[in-house]
């Protein structure tokens, strides 16, 4: 009998192990992905780059809504050309095209993956949720400069154009009863 109770709870550990480890898996390969650059995701700097190469990179900005959100996101500028370790600043506009406040937060990547790890990114909407009132249109900035590593590298080697693409989601436990107070 007792080694039945043992079996019992260990298989009852197991499942409570391999649940918990289903609900941290999407935050954990976030912060992989942001502090390792995979999978395209976009490193933060806190300065800009020491360094300035004459190559260039075209960086070319999509937007993208994402579950329902009442509003239009765009770019001001459909592409940049850049100097390598140059900084770069673009602008996009968010408008809530309804009458309630949401709370949206952004996601970001770019394309091609490899490129990841050299596009640094010193200030950005998508570091934290936004909240934009009914009507409201905003304007974010964004300051980024691309590594100079990337001319130098293997991996980087060769990249000529990158896409950052930003989705914005609704923010979860947002509540637009308090938002709009």
């Amino acid at each position: 009998m007792a080694n039945k109770n043992l079996i019992a709870l260990i298989c009852a550990g197991v499942v409570m192990l391999m649940t918990g480890a289903a609900f941290a898996a999407v935050p954990l390969y976030q912060l992989f992905c942001q502090v390792t650059g995979f999978d395209g995701t976009t490193m933060r700097a806190d300065r800009p780059s020491d360094v300035v190469l004459e190559d260039t990179v075209l960086v070319r900005f999509d937007t993208n809504v994402r579950g329902g959100l009442p509003m239009a996101f765009r770019a001001e500028q459909t592409t940049q050309r850049v100097r390598i370790g140059e900084t770069g600043l673009a602008y996009f506009d968010v408008t809530n095209t309804s009458d309630q406040p949401i709370g949206a937060t952004a996601a970001y990547n770019v394309v091609p993956e490899k490129a990841g790890p050299y596009f640094q990114k010193l200030q950005c909407f998508c570091f934290e949720g936004q909240v934009i009132q009914p009507g409201e249109t905003k304007q974010f900035p964004v300051q980024y400069f691309v590594a100079p590593e990337l001319a130098t590298d293997r991996e980087g080697r060769g990249v000529k154009e990158i896409t950052l693409s930003y989705t914005f989601y609704p923010t979860q436990d947002f509540d637009a009863a308090t938002a709009g107070a």
